[in-house]
């Protein structure tokens, strides 16, 4: 158990940035029970995504914009909301894949991750978090693939 005294800060437990992000989920939550599960529910959580990449500093945006662009067009079926104040996509409910700018927890890259609604299973082992340093053609190339194989 950490202890703090006035002069000290706790070493073990949740970072300020994680209890924010918790915060976030938990005001993510909220919202979510009010607006119920209708048509315009969703426009609005796709809209508090967009409102999450413009508050995102230039780098972390312009990935995120192209990020979010390249999902609609080429998975229109997935749903996008905020989750932990990431933006993030989902079916049926359930977070497929998310976008996490690296200034979120102070990384020097963002992350593409794939939750387990993702079907991206290769044998034992795979990747499910992929290091996003810029969109380039390759880069767009290869997450249109992820995104494929995983509502495949």
């Amino acid at each position: 158990m950490a202890t703090k005294t006035s002069q000290q800060k706790t070493t073990v437990g949740f970072s300020a940035d994680e209890r924010a992000a918790m915060k976030a989920h938990a005001a993510e939550l909220k919202t979510a029970a009010r607006r119920g599960n209708s048509r315009s529910a969703k426009a609005d959580s796709e809209q508090d995504v967009l409102a999450k990449i413009a508050e995102m500093d230039d780098a972390d945006r312009a990935i995120a914009e192209r990020l979010h662009a390249l999902v609609k067009s080429i998975a229109p079926e997935l749903g996008a909301k905020t989750w932990y104040g990431m933006p993030s996509y989902t079916r049926d409910g359930k977070i497929v894949l998310f976008f996490q700018p690296a200034a979120k927890f102070k990384y020097r890259y963002a992350i593409l991750g794939f939750n387990d609604a993702a079907n991206l299973d290769d044998g034992e082992m795979w990747p499910v978090n992929y290091a996003l340093k810029s969109m380039t053609p390759a880069t767009e190339a290869r997450v249109t693939e992820l995104v494929r194989q995983a509502l495949s």
